[in-house]
């Protein structure tokens, strides 16, 4: 009789900036065993660590930084521990934030600024598809027209990151548009992110989340 693999332990990090409800929902129903907290061990134990975000970029700095979530993730990166973050839980990861002329400083996995969109009408909300590149795990068996969720009023324009040495892979960059083009998702080694909702985007962010934790 074949044994079934063991369920993926995934972590939710609860800092007081996100959907964490619907996260851990999503992620149950795509296979994982989920816990929500911030307790240090558990989130460093994990197979992975989900770090969603909502609201402004300043504010989920700070929340992060008091529940010490910025020296979680570096840590877990160090070891090549997965981490994946959503919305402002991936526009962290880059080096800073504009926001109402302000500039906060960001995690730094990433360089770059988010900045506000630059489109007609703002903040992005609703449904748009993405343009994925060749070889993406993340959006493996997706059609090229499915859509995803977004709300957004800032996101990152361009992507500087390049890999030098010709034995590592490069970073996986998706893009979509409103009004310009903007990263809608990164995979990069064990961090990877999305700007938009996987949890709020029906099957499409079922199947996302299910390639995810296919990698653990």
């Amino acid at each position: 009789m074949e044994l079934s693999a063991p369920s993926k332990r995934v972590v939710v990090f609860d800092y007081g900036f996100g959907n964490v409800r619907s996260a851990e929902r999503a992620l149950a129903r795509a296979g994982a065993e989920v816990e929500i907290t911030r307790d240090f061990d558990k989130a460093m134990n994990a197979d992975g660590l989900l770090v969603p975000g909502v609201g402004a970029f300043a504010s989920c700095m700070k929340g992060l930084t008091e529940a010490r979530g910025n020296w979680i993730i570096d840590r877990r990166l160090s070891g090549g521990r997965p981490v994946m973050g959503i919305c402002v839980g991936m526009q962290i990861l880059f080096a800073r934030g504009i926001e109402h002329g302000v500039e906060t400083e960001g995690l730094d996995e990433w360089p770059g600024s988010v900045e506000p969109l630059q489109a007609d009408i703002v903040p992005h909300m609703g449904w748009n598809t993405v343009a994925a590149p060749a070889g993406s795990e993340l959006f493996a068996g997706l059609d090229a027209d499915a859509r995803f969720y977004f709300v957004h009023s800032y996101a990152v324009h361009d992507w500087s990151l390049e890999t030098a040495n010709p034995a590592m892979r490069a970073p996986l960059v998706t893009w979509s548009t409103h009004g310009k083009p903007f990263v809608a998702a990164v995979e990069n080694g064990a961090l990877w992110a999305t700007q938009f909702h996987p949890e709020k985007s029906g099957d499409a962010g079922a199947q996302l989340l299910k390639n995810w934790i296919g990698t653990l």
